[in-house]
């Protein structure tokens, strides 16, 4: 007779549950039912609905759980800084877009078409991850900041927005902007180096 297998902390539990069910949530969106969610996570179909009594809480955690910074924020904080600038904002770029891709895929998956709202705490939680984030970034500017012109909080913002609006399916139309060229942009522009805008005043 095999011994039992060591029962898993809640925390844990929970854990697992999660990772398991994002992947089939992004594939086949609600239509992913519990059992096939106990499945993929090797727990019982009862085990779930102990961890969360209702499919729809379990849908809430798979969107929370998207939504949490904390490691998008880890993985800004591993950027090395050794790096030169345009390797370096390459590199933290990919990360700011796989947190947006997260987000966009269960967002979608669930069926919401806008950013997701619950109460008034929610949304300053919400600013309060996007300072946080935008903030994370700026520490990866700051090395260089007597390369810009502008102060790098405003370089900061305009990758974000660029790599938000890059990486949307729908605000893309499907051609998703690179890491690499959203950098280049930001720190060159798209004018060649001895190109001149055009006088239209005349």
């Amino acid at each position: 007779m095999s011994p039992r297998a060591t029962p898993m902390a809640p925390d844990e539990r929970r854990r697992t549950i999660l990772a398991a069910a994002v992947p089939l949530i992004l594939e086949r969106g609600q239509a992913a039912t519990t059992r096939q969610i106990a499945e993929a996570a090797g727990v019982a179909e009862g085990t779930v609905f102990r961890v969360f009594p209702t499919k729809e809480d379990l849908l809430d955690a798979v969107l929370d759980a998207a939504l949490d910074p904390a490691h998008f924020l880890a993985e800004l904080a591993r950027v090395d800084r050794s790096l030169p600038l345009e390797p370096r904002l390459v590199a933290a770029t990919r990360v700011v877009q796989g947190r947006f891709r997260e987000i966009f895929g269960v967002m979608t998956a669930l069926g919401i078409q806008g950013p997701p709202r619950r109460s008034r705490q929610d949304d300053e939680d919400a600013l309060a991850v996007r300072r946080r984030s935008l903030q994370a970034v700026v520490e990866l500017v700051e090395p260089d900041a007597d390369a810009f012109r502008v102060p790098v909080r405003e370089v900061a913002r305009m990758l974000r927005l660029l790599t938000f609006s890059g990486s949307h399916p729908h605000l893309s139309a499907d051609e998703p902007l690179t890491a690499e060229e959203i950098v280049a942009v930001v720190l060159h522009g798209t004018l060649t180096p001895t190109a001149t805008t055009p006088d239209r005043s005349a």
